[in-house]
């Protein structure tokens, strides 16, 4: 890495050496010419060098000796390409005035001498000084002048500015599908260039564009190419991607994704204390809490993110806390604090389309100058004779009189107006009111819906639960109940002889132990769907509950010709004991259950990042995708064991309600004919609240 960057620097300062020995090149060389066309000639490409190299103020000096050397030999093409440069030169100083002016000039001689590429670099030039002073449709006008003459002469560089000025342009008017196309024809032109600051932006307006489409994987694709490229060496470009990137997998409810990247963009703004990343992460922070029903963490970060849309005056992010806010209060059952938040958003929804309006309404009116008349005094002569002059003093008095006639009579007719519009705007007034409220009652009533529907939505699943339990036990636990009373039977009869009932005990010791953890595991089911389990949790060793469980399947792992493997080490959690045996007897069971003759369980544990992380470890069929998707979900999905071993698909469903009841996290991975890992992360010690 440390040879690349001193290559880097040898090349830089090689180019820089090249070129200041270019301008040197120059500068003897045009102290020696002649004073004609020729040494005007040299001096522009010396002014073009220098400018460059930004160094505005030498190149300006050289533009104002040719400038005076030019006119004396009425030399129109040097004149012409000076007067440009010295226009791009006021340009980049900020001198406005001076530059559109120059700029006009150079447009008139490059007409002359029908030199269509200086007026397309010209009309380039002014659209992109117009499009930065926000005049964006005036500068539309000027930079689409200029494009196909320099498609035409394919000047790649020209093109890249011209693309970019009409994409920012077009963005800045809300025009998104235009805006998309010319960042599109932008990138292709700063890749040739090899623009890396180029690249990135139009990656990342593209990124937001394609978001605002709500085609949220090119997003995400767009989203990506910045971070790959130098973004991860600018902390406050990271800062601004990470938390948009989180955003969009948000889109997807891809939770681990979104975690990922808005914990970064967290840490990135933190760091910096970027006030924009920041607002953004806090914002879909807080969105991602609230889908995850982590309500409390979700409202500190949003009440922090709403201070901040506030200090920056960014309405888009204030108008997204607003909305966020509202799902927030609505989760809570909250629903007159939602009601606040939802008539704020509608306040500040209607303010933005208001200036939206008068936005577009000011574009229209963009690029049209208007005139003023001049009105030239009256010159009034004089005269010798006193009767014409008392003859021109009546008829300015009838004059000043009828302009005072006029004058009233237009006093009155506003007095009248002024009556009108002030009842028509108290009418107005009463009508918003009577709207604001009726708007205020629709907004209770449909919160209200919003609550009796999700009333009616726990009721239903109160329903299905009683289902699933009616018909689980009526084939799953009937079966194993009718094979244990049938050998009853048979043993009652004195059907058996020794031998026959030796065989039969594994069997019967089998649907025992099957029909005793469905038992156990409906009735805790059924209990975490009434919501009635409460953990009791204490410090206690993993170990010796991994020794418990693995005694209850000894005699079922030997009939099956299971080796299992023990490298779990006396350690603690804090969680609660009886639960915890719970998910550690289900996952050991299947284990088993998808294990065939001769494979291995494995059962470890280990500390991390103040943790502890058990896991289960098997080398039998594995799981396939597809059904990696149905593990821990509250639906009876299951499959048959190795040996046509039957279950109730609630196991997972249990474990995962009860290890996170005790603030941990469980999850699996598997290869198909390899094997699976189920793991357990508890904490060590109690949560912090």
């Amino acid at each position: 890495m440390r040879r690349i960057i001193t290559l880097l620097m040898v090349l830089s300062l090689s180019l820089g050496f090249a070129q200041t020995n270019d301008i040197d090149s120059l500068s003897i060389e045009l102290a020696f010419q002649d004073q004609d066309s020729l040494k005007v000639d040299t001096s522009l490409k010396l002014i073009k060098s220098l400018y460059n190299i930004n160094d505005y103020d030498r190149a300006l000096k050289y533009v104002i000796e040719s400038e005076k050397l030019s006119h004396t030999l009425n030399y129109t093409e040097g004149i012409a390409e000076i007067t440009y440069y010295k226009s791009l030169i006021y340009a980049h100083k900020g001198d406005y005035i001076n530059a559109i002016s120059g700029y006009n000039k150079s447009k008139d001689l490059f007409n002359k001498l029908q030199d269509t590429l200086g007026v397309a670099k010209v009309n380039n030039s002014i659209g992109l000084i117009e499009i930065e002073r926000g005049n964006y449709t005036k500068g539309l006008q000027f930079s689409l002048l200029s494009i196909n003459e320099l498609e035409k002469r394919d000047l790649n560089k020209d093109l890249n500015l011209a693309y970019s000025n009409l994409a920012k342009a077009y963005y800045n008017i809300n025009d998104f599908d235009k805006a998309t196309e010319f960042y599109l024809k932008a990138l292709e032109k700063q890749k040739l260039l090899k623009d890396t600051k180029g690249i990135n932006e139009s990656n990342l307006k593209l990124a937001e564009l394609y978001s605002n489409r709500k085609e949220h994987r090119k997003a995400i694709d767009y989203y990506q190419k910045v971070l790959n490229g130098n973004a991860a060496a600018n902390d406050s470009l990271l800062g601004l991607v990470l938390p948009k990137l989180g955003g969009e997998y948000l889109k997807f409810n891809d939770y681990g994704n979104a975690t990922k990247y808005l914990i970064d963009g967290y840490n990135v703004n933190r760091k910096t204390n970027d006030k924009l990343g920041m607002l953004l992460t806090l914002n879909n922070l807080g969105d991602l809490n609230i889908r995850q029903d982590r309500l409390g963490t979700a409202e500190k970060q949003l009440m922090e993110a709403g201070q901040i849309a506030k200090d920056l005056n960014n309405k888009t992010e204030l108008l997204k806390h607003y909305k966020l806010l509202k799902t927030l209060d609505s989760t809570r059952k909250q629903f007159d604090q939602a009601f606040i938040w939802q008539r704020e958003y509608y306040e500040l929804s209607n303010e933005l389309k208001d200036e939206k309006t008068n936005f577009n309404r000011n574009s229209e009116l963009e690029g049209f100058d208007f005139g003023s008349n001049a009105i030239e005094p009256e010159v009034v002569g004089t005269t010798s004779n006193k009767q014409q002059e008392l003859a021109e003093k009546t008829k300015s008095d009838e004059r000043l009189g009828k302009y005072k006639l006029i004058f009233y009579g237009l006093l009155a007719a506003l007095a009248i107006v002024s009556t009108f519009l002030i009842l028509i705007y108290l009418k107005r007034n009463s009508n918003i009111k009577y709207m604001q409220e009726l708007e205020e009652k629709n907004i209770k009533i449909e919160l209200q819906n919003e609550a009796f529907l999700e009333q009616t939505k726990h009721l239903e699943n109160v329903n299905n639960v009683k289902d699933k339990l009616f018909s689980i036990v009526s084939h799953d636990l009937k079966d194993s109940l009718s094979s244990i009373n049938g050998f009853i039977d048979l043993l009652k009869d004195g059907s058996l002889s020794r031998e026959e009932f030796d065989n039969l005990i594994p069997e019967l010791s089998e649907n025992a132990n099957n029909a005793s953890l469905l038992l156990f595991n409906l009735l805790n089911w059924s209990k975490s769907q009434m919501q009635s389990l409460e953990p009791k949790p204490s410090l206690f060793d993993v170990q010796e509950v991994f020794e418990d469980k693995v005694k209850l399947i000894e005699p079922r792992m030997e009939n099956k010709g299971i080796t299992l493997v023990d490298h779990s080490l006396r350690d603690f959690a804090y969680a609660d004991r009886s639960m915890f045996e719970i998910v550690i007897q289900n996952l050991l069971a299947n284990a088993l259950k998808f294990c065939k003759r001769g494979d291995t369980i494995t059962i470890s544990n280990h500390i991390s990042n103040g943790s502890c992380i058990v896991s289960v470890a098997d080398t039998g069929v594995g799981i396939s995708k597809q059904n990696m998707e149905k593990l821990f979900k509250n639906s009876s999905f299951t499959t048959m064991g190795t040996d046509n071993e039957k279950g109730t698909g609630l196991g997972l469903s249990i474990c995962k309600e009860l290890v996170e009841l005790n603030n941990g996290k469980i999850w699996v991975e598997s290869t198909q004919g390899v094997g699976s890992t189920f793991y357990v992360q508890l904490p060590k010690s109690r949560p912090s609240e």
